[in-house]
């Protein structure tokens, strides 16, 4: 399992030496002249270069609802990966792969490549491996935002709108439209998570498994 990732770092920190102390009544001898380093690309409260508010919003989200959804994943029940709910309802492998087609699906439009119906690899055979294929194209997400040409944000591309139709949708919609979405499917592994015998853990707060006291 892939913990304590640091999956993306929006600042840097200038750490400053402190300067060696001189004996009472002696005089310094005389500094010698070094280089000046290069400035840090960005320091506390400074916003990196070339990274809009746009982007640092999504990518701040989106780490954000990352740790919270692995969270759930991580607490689903091993060996229960053909559970579902109801007939009608897909099996818990299945739902967990939706993580990871969501991401894919960032990745492309990210990359100017996107289609609306890709060739998609199937649903693995249990939630863990849904959890690792999530957990590691969630970097190649955040990296190829962070990376895409600000203009294609404003891009639009072919999505659904309804029952059996398609519109225009800008690209800056469609990330936060799988990320709400991915969220939704959060809420439904939850479901899925009490019901096939596991412990529902802290989300956007207490749970009956992890109460905040």
């Amino acid at each position: 399992m892939i913990r304590g990732l640091r999956l993306f770092s929006l600042s840097e920190e200038v750490v400053m030496k402190k300067k060696p102390r001189r004996s009472p009544g002696r005089k310094a001898a005389p500094a010698k002249r070094r280089p000046r380093p290069r400035r840090a690309a960005a320091v506390r409260g400074r916003k990196p270069a070339g990274l809009s508010e746009r982007k640092r919003h999504y990518l701040e989200r989106f780490a954000s609802e990352l740790a919270r959804t692995l969270r759930v994943l991580d607490a689903f029940p091993p060996g229960r990966d053909d559970f579902k709910p109801h007939e009608r309802s897909g099996a818990a492998a299945r739902l967990a792969h939706a993580f990871v087609k969501e991401n894919g699906a960032v990745i492309r439009a990210a990359r100017g490549e996107w289609t609306l119906q890709p060739s998609v690899a199937p649903p693995p055979a249990t939630v863990a491996e849904a959890r690792e294929a999530y957990a590691r194209d969630a970097r190649e997400l955040m990296e190829a935002v962070r990376d895409m040409p600000e203009s294609r944000l404003d891009e639009t591309v072919q999505f659904f709108t309804g029952p059996g139709t398609q519109g225009p949708m800008r690209i800056h919609d469609l990330l936060w439209y799988m990320l709400l979405d991915s969220v939704h499917h959060r809420g439904q592994l939850s479901v899925y998570v009490r019901m096939a015998g596991g412990k529902v853990p802290s989300i956007y707060g207490p749970s009956a498994d992890e109460p905040w006291r």
